[in-house]
Parts: structure tokens; C-alpha cells; sequence
């Protein structure tokens, strides 16, 4: 089971820092190193107008990448070259009105399932990458071209078509229906990309990388300033995608497996070329929205809905396979939480709630947002999975950041590879049929002023009560009372948990169900806040 302490951090342009360890029991390491089933493709290749006319182009494996990062990290990084200004200071509704032309997409017309549409630079999309096709294990460059792009007019055709590299890529696929070819992944700024399976909505996003995420010296964003795309076979339902990663301290060769589908998953294998040490680094950062929740933290404005989040807890498999369910916040602060692990089996941003009547919002669907599950696929060692939550008052701003931090980080001249399965799943993937924690609320006791939580668990068998005991602590304060009773509307318990917190400012809450002195469910942590 956890072990809790709480750090002190420094405050920071004004920012109150409150963190939070919690410590897994150490564990033999375990290696789960898995390849993924993507392979090379080797199909013939078919004429497409995008592809310089050039037969050789270059020769073109995953090592490829590799070399170009690890030569890379030897310089200075070189500033990516920026679109003119006449494209940055567009708006959004004109950036909007540009659209890759869809008798332009790459293999769009050749007999495969999947089609590739490119993204021009402009608004807020100002680094200029490079994009190539690679077939039968030669890449060649995508050229940009002067009927490429459908554009507001002809002045921004020029434009684009005179800059001749792109912003970002997107994949469709027929993940809903097998007559059309959704859109279902896209890399686009930075080292950002997001993903949908069948039924769902864009919401939580990924990250190549994190550096210096909430630190006082600001954080720093890696890119992917090159993608190298594989043409699948006649019959292959996944691709492969390569990047480059570039940034100030570190470059990175990457590669992704990624499977259409339900739900769709992305296979990552990485390898880093530190530049020089870096202590605070995120890998397989996710990141994504929480503004409320109605019955845990309300809004601090008058909102109709009844909860506005792209994702509402984080949910951890430790090394020694306890599953930790923390609902997120909006605080007045930043708060940062550090979760200590050693060869952690999986961690997730998660949005549990799937009903509209959860939400009660008819643009946004947040029910159909996607929870993002982060799978080690090799030994990640020590370390622990960070939380950031960062304070809000618009849903158009992600404020939560998670992330694995290995411990002792990233060191100069010592190459770092790891591999992890991206999956966007509606629910915890390891919870199929198990008990879940599946609703959470914070308020006063009736008749007195005490605080209290309740926690809803279901999938739990209530016909014998007393076989299950609720394990509660407070790291400042004290736990006046903890009871149990039947939720037959849940087919599970409800947790009630009464607590003291003193004259403490936040207090770290932990719950536990217990059977035969086991868990029997999720173990729900919180941080209190006397906001």
C-alpha cells in the first residue's frame, strides 16, 4: 500500500506549490518489453502527384532516425525556420478556411484504408516541419504545390505554396463506418498529438516529451520538426509514423505503431540524445482539461452543466499492481502531486462519466471525450508519475499535466530508450469488470460543520458487509469517522468519511477498501484545499 509524505516547494511568479509523494513499495524490476506488430512497409509503390517526380529519393529505415538525433545532439540545436508574418497574424477563422485539397492526399486514391492530409503553417502554427513519404524503404520528400491547398485567396496560396513545408499531418482511417475514412489522429505544434477511437471526440492530448514543466525557469518545448510516413499495404490496418524531436537540451528518434480502431492504440518507441543533463523530464506526457465537477468541486462561476472536464481523475497501476484513482482539481494554486513507483504497469488521465446527463452540454459531449492509458512496454525503472494541476478559468485551456519522471532524469552524452503503448480507451483498461470508483463528493456533515467525503465504489458483492473495512487517513488533522453502507444503486458500497483538518491549509485524504486485509478496490487519494 502507499506510503504519503508531503514536500514543500518554493513559490514561483506569485503560485503557491503544494506537493504531494506518494511512495509504492519497492519491487523486483520486471522487464515488459514488447515489440510492436507494425512493420516496415515494402508494398510497391504508386504514382502520386505529391512525390517529387525524382525515382531515387533516399534510403530510409527507423535506424535512420536514430543516426540523424544522436548527430543532431552533438550541435546546438538550430531555431526552426517560421512562416512569414503575413501567415502567424492570420486569425483563426482564416486559418480555419485553409484546407489540404482531399484529391491531394497522400495514397488518397490508391488502394489502401488509410489517407494522410497535411496541415499548411499559419495562426498559431509557426515552425516549419518536413513531411516525407517513405515506400519500399526509400522516403521522398512531399512537395507543396500550388493547388495543394484550398485558401481564402490567392495572396495566401502564394504564401504557402513559397514557403514549401508544412505544420502538421493528420491520419484518416474508417473507424465508425467502412465507407468513410475518418480523421482519428493528428500531430500538430510542438511535439502535441491526439487521437480518437470509434465514437469519441477529440479531448485529452499526448506529448513527445516534457522538460521543466511548472518550474521557475519556465518550461521548454520540444518539437517534432521532421515526420517520416511509411505507405501500409493493400490489406495492413495500422501505420507507422517516424519523428525527429529537436529541442534545446535533448533530440529524440521516435517512432509510432499506431492501430486504428476500437479502441486505437499507438505503440511509442523512443530513444533520447541529451544535449546536457536535464533533472525534470516527462515521458509520455499527457495532457488535458478540468475545470469542475459538481459534486466534488464546484464551478466559481455560475454554470448550468454539471461538470465541464476532457478528463476527471488520474488512475495508476503501481509495480506491485495497486491501482490509485486521484480525482483531479481546479485550485486556486498550482499544485504539483509525485506519485513514487519503480517499474510502474500503467498510468492514465481518465474520463469515467459517459452519460450526457453527466455533463448536460450539447456542443462540447464531454461524455465522448477519450481517456488516455499509458502502458510501459520495457522496465521504466524508479522514479514516479507527476501531476500537474495548474488553476483555470476557461475550458479552453489545458490545465492538467501527467507524466512519468525517471528518477535522476536525463544525463549529457548518455542515450535514453523506452517504450510505452498509447491506448484511447473509454475507461481504465485493467478495471474491465472489476470495481470501480465511480463517483466522488466533498461537503459539509449533516449537522455539524465537520468536512466529509463520500465515495461510491461499484461491482462489489454487498451481501456480506462485514467481511469490508474502509482504511482512512489524513496527513494533517484527523479522521473523525469512516463507515461503509450498501449502494444497490451503484451494485456496490458508499464510503463516508468524516475528517478534521485542523488549521491546515491542504491535507492529503487516502481511502481504502479491504477484504481479508487486501484491497478490494482502487485506492482514493485527494488533496483537500481550505480554498
Amino acid at each position: 500500500m502507499s506510503k504519503l509524505t508531503t514536500l514543500a516547494l518554493p513559490l514561483l511568479t506569485s503560485l503557491l506549490f503544494s506537493t504531494a509523494v506518494f511512495s509504492a513499495p519497492e519491487t523486483e524490476l520486471q522487464d515488459q518489453t514488447a515489440t510492436p506488430e507494425v512493420t516496415e512497409a515494402t508494398d510497391e509503390a504508386v504514382e502520386n502527384p505529391t512525390i517529387p517526380p525524382s525515382p531515387e529519393g533516399y534510403k530510409f529505415n527507423k535506424q535512420t532516425v536514430v543516426d540523424l538525433a544522436r548527430s543532431l545532439s552533438k550541435q546546438p540545436m538550430q531555431a526552426p525556420q517560421k512562416a512569414p508574418e503575413a501567415l502567424n497574424g492570420m486569425d483563426y477563422e482564416t486559418y480555419r478556411q485553409i484546407n489540404f485539397q482531399q484529391n491531394q492526399a497522400v495514397w488518397g486514391n490508391s488502394p489502401t484504408k488509410f489517407s494522410i492530409q497535411l496541415f499548411a503553417p499559419g495562426f498559431l502554427y509557426q515552425d516549419l516541419i518536413e513531411i516525407d513519404a517513405v515506400e519500399n524503404g526509400r522516403a521522398f520528400p512531399i512537395e507543396v504545390k500550388p493547388d495543394s491547398f484550398t485558401t481564402p485567396n490567392d495572396e495566401i496560396n502564394q504564401l504557402i505554396t513559397q514557403v514549401g513545408k508544412y505544420a502538421g499531418l493528420r491520419l484518416h482511417y474508417p473507424i465508425n463506418r467502412n465507407e468513410y475514412k475518418d480523421e482519428f489522429i493528428v500531430f500538430q505544434g510542438a511535439s502535441y498529438f491526439r487521437a480518437v477511437s470509434r465514437g469519441q471526440n477529440y479531448g485529452v492530448s499526448a506529448r513527445g516529451l516534457a522538460i521543466d514543466v511548472a518550474q521557475p525557469t519556465g518550461e521548454e518545448f520540444p518539437m517534432f520538426r521532421h515526420f517520416w510516413i511509411e505507405r501500409p499495404s493493400t490489406s495492413q490496418e495500422a501505420i507507422v509514423v517516424h519523428a525527429l524531436l529537436d529541442s534545446k537540451r535533448v533530440t529524440g528518434a521516435y517512432r509510432f505503431g499506431i492501430y486504428p480502431g476500437s479502441p486505437t492504440r499507438v505503440d511509442v518507441e523512443a530513444t533520447l540524445f541529451p544535449r546536457d543533463d536535464i533533472k525534470h523530464v516527462g515521458l509520455a506526457p499527457i495532457t488535458s482539461m478540468y475545470m469542475f465537477n459538481g459534486s466534488l468541486n464546484h464551478s466559481r462561476t455560475e454554470d448550468f452543466r454539471e461538470a465541464v472536464h476532457d478528463s476527471e481523475g488520474l488512475q495508476i497501476q503501481t509495480g506491485k499492481d495497486e491501482l490509485l484513482w486521484r480525482p483531479l482539481n481546479n485550485p486556486e494554486n498550482l499544485q504539483i502531486s509525485a506519485f513514487m513507483d519503480q517499474s510502474p504497469k500503467g498510468f492514465g488521465l481518465i474520463q469515467r462519466h459517459r452519460r450526457f446527463a453527466d455533463y448536460q452540454d450539447l456542443e462540447a459531449n464531454y461524455q465522448n471525450r477519450p481517456s488516455m492509458w499509458i502502458k510501459p512496454l520495457n522496465d521504466w525503472g524508479e522514479g514516479h508519475v507527476e501531476l500537474v494541476e495548474i488553476p483555470s478559468n476557461s475550458e479552453a485551456n489545458d490545465n492538467i499535466v501527467a507524466y512519468w519522471q525517471p528518477k535522476g532524469g536525463l544525463k549529457k552524452g548518455e542515450p535514453f530508450t523506452y517504450s510505452y503503448r498509447l491506448t484511447m480507451t473509454n475507461d481504465t483498461p485493467v478495471l474491465a469488470d472489476k470495481p470501480h470508483i465511480v463517483r466522488s463528493a466533498q461537503g459539509n456533515k449533516l449537522q455539524n460543520d465537520n468536512e466529509e467525503v463520500v465515495i461510491d465504489f461499484n461491482n462489489i458483492d454487498i451481501t456480506d458487509m462485514n467481511t469490508i473495512a474502509v482504511d482512512a487517513s489524513i496527513s494533517s488533522g484527523e479522521i473523525i469517522e469512516a463507515h461503509l453502507a450498501p449502494n444497490p444503486y451503484q451494485n456496490g458500497v458508499r464510503a463516508y468519511v468524516t475528517f478534521d483538518p485542523k488549521d491546515a491549509n491542504s491535507a492529503e485524504l487516502r481511502v481504502q477498501l479491504q477484504q481479508e486485509g487486501k484491497p478490494l478496490a482502487a485506492t482514493w487519494l485527494y488533496r483537500w484545499l481550505n480554498e
